[in-house]
């Protein structure tokens, strides 16, 4: 069946929002999405009916607890994972990043090396850059090949030595878009003794991420780029969490998975938790009949996996013919399935933020900036304090609103040259 645009659209309020009259077009999506109705109406209701701390005898506080544990077991579904004990939530992707970060670096002394890549964003860099300066380690960079704007598994291999403890890997580039195959790069990295942390912050929205395939070691994603509320969630493989030591208080529980969260959780974001994921097993019940839970939300990124591509794609071919614009990334278009549908580009001598701004001023929301691909914009050369002007689709967006936005682009860069040419500053 044809995807179910018009079904998605209504299920997101802000779609319909305007500033003074004018439609909003989101495509700010990589940096955050929004949210189904259902999500927000989850955290309100938790808010109301559901608003206590944990561990108590009475009746808010038990059902704040299935709130919690709700929340882990569906993410479990989400993730592929095998129980929800392996499903560790917090703030967001980097706080648990430098949290699990220390707690390995315990297992690391002097000489250990440390594996990273050139196409990761900041929050799986500088964790372990700060860990090897504090304990002594060794930190290697894999970078990315400019020919397929992934990386390669050579690349890889000849980073690795018997002393390489651990590799912090990308699945999809929050500037590029590039997907990494992941599976086959941490089989490389497990051959040769090391832990593997996979950064699935990115990939999360655009397809079905599954840990068991995978067979990586740790996975991160946040809930707020996939239509969710601001929580991260790191998945760790059972029997390696199970012998970690946390730093945490002293007092506090020592089960799975609650010795890795510090603190009160925030109840009624979890509550939005699970209706996030709830949205995606509605959309799959809507593309096809019957299933569990993790089947519906395969099906779910099968449908909107396909009707992403040719949003990609129009993007790409759109920018493609503007003067001046280079694209960072992938092009080619039988690749497209190597790319989720975030697009960064550069104007030459034109500023990054000078085009989102125009395009700001016009009601359609991008990026500017080195968006935290610090690694990325370095390895290509791009001046960081300018970086790239970066379009970013969900499956909400439309073929209407990326012609718009495209249309919109060529208007600004034609006005910001002939601003250029006439000495306008």
């Amino acid at each position: 069946m044809s995807f179910p645009i018009d079904h998605v659209r209504r299920q997101f309020p802000a779609l319909g929002l305007t500033d003074t009259g004018r439609r909003r077009i989101y495509l700010d999506n990589p940096a955050g999405t929004q949210v189904p109705k259902a999500v927000a109406d989850a955290v309100a209701r938790c808010l109301i009916e559901t608003n206590a701390n944990l561990g108590g005898h009475f009746a808010t506080t038990l059902a704040a607890g299935d709130v919690v544990e709700q929340a882990h077991r569906a993410m479990a579904d989400f993730l592929g994972a095998a129980t929800h004990e392996e499903v560790i939530v917090g703030p967001n992707m980097t706080t648990l990043t430098y949290h699990m970060s220390r707690t390995l670096g315990r297992m690391f002394g002097p000489g250990d090396e440390i594996v990273l890549t050139r196409m990761d964003h900041e929050g799986n860099v500088s964790p372990w850059l700060q860990l090897a300066e504090d304990r002594g380690l060794v930190t290697r960079f894999v970078p990315f090949d400019r020919d397929s704007w992934q990386v390669e598994p050579d690349a890889l291999r000849a980073a690795l030595t018997d002393r390489t403890r651990l590799v912090a890997l990308n699945y999809a580039s929050n500037l590029t878009g590039s997907i990494n195959d992941v599976a086959a790069l941490v089989k490389i990295a497990r051959d040769a003794g090391a832990i593997t942390y996979v950064d699935a912050v990115q990939f999360a929205p655009h397809g079905a991420v599954d840990v068991a395939v995978l067979g990586c070691d740790f996975l991160a994603c946040s809930a707020y780029k996939f239509f969710g509320p601001h929580l991260g969630i790191l998945w760790g493989r059972r029997d390696l969490i199970d012998g970690l030591e946390p730093y945490k208080c002293r007092c506090s529980s020592n089960d799975l998975p609650e010795r890795f969260e510090t603190g009160t959780p925030q109840v009624e974001l979890l509550a939005g938790l699970s209706a996030a994921v709830g949205y995606f097993e509605s959309l799959g019940a809507v593309t096809g009949p019957g299933g569990s839970r993790r089947d519906k939300i395969v099906r779910a990124f099968e449908a909107s996996t396909a009707y992403e591509a040719p949003l990609a794609l129009r993007l790409i071919d759109g920018l493609g013919t503007i003067g001046g614009v280079t694209i960072h990334g992938i092009t080619d278009r039988a690749r497209i399935a190597h790319r989720v549908p975030t697009v960064s580009f550069t104007v030459a001598d034109m500023s990054p933020d000078a085009i989102a701004r125009e395009l700001a001023a016009e009601g359609i929301f991008v990026w500017s900036g080195h968006n935290y691909a610090w690694e990325i914009v370095h390895q290509l050369g791009i001046p960081a304090e300018e970086g790239v002007v970066r379009i970013g689709a969900a499956h909400y967006n439309t073929a209407a609103e990326v012609d718009e936005t495209l249309d919109r682009v060529a208007r600004a860069v034609s006005m910001l040259r002939q601003d250029r040419g006439a000495g306008v500053h």
